[in-house]
């Protein structure tokens, strides 16, 4: 039951991505102890230019708004909120959703690059969050001209 209710929530957050205009989602629907670790991460394209923390704050709406560092990015917005979700909602959850958001600058562009990751397992919200961020921290920019590269070497 548990199961089935953390899929129909992540299938409705793929509804919600494309009323978002994302570009790319992820649904995890691992278990550890056989419990499933649900979340997602949507990505979408705001096409904003990114002047530090009011204009992602405007952006966001509510929540714990922070500037990050991502290793190979540079600086980022971070925004942390818990929210009860209107597919959680739907769904009879008592729990809150763990949402987090980085508003990353897209080099050289009028644009910004939005990760939203999300989790309704309140319980482990703190451990999911962190690992939201380690994925965050991932993230890399390929420049045209290592693709054409990389590409070559095939």
């Amino acid at each position: 039951m548990l199961r089935r209710k953390a899929e129909e929530q992540l299938l409705g957050t793929a509804e919600a991505a494309v009323e978002q205009h994302g570009v790319v989602l992820y649904l995890s629907f691992l278990e550890a102890g056989g419990i499933p670790l649900s979340a997602s991460l949507l990505i979408s394209r705001l096409y904003e230019r990114f002047d530090g923390l009011d204009a992602v704050a405007a952006l966001a709406g509510s929540g714990e708004v922070t500037l990050e560092t991502l290793p190979a990015v540079g600086r980022v917005a971070r925004v942390l909120r818990r929210e009860r979700t209107k597919q959680s909602r739907k769904l009879g959850s008592e729990f809150e959703d763990t949402i987090v958001e980085y508003f990353v600058p897209v080099p050289d562009r009028d644009e910004v690059l939005m990760l939203t990751f999300s989790t309704p397992l309140e319980p482990i919200a703190d451990a999911m969050v962190e690992l939201f961020d380690a994925v965050a921290a991932t993230l890399r920019w390929q420049h045209r001209d290592e693709e054409r590269t990389g590409e070559e070497r095939r």
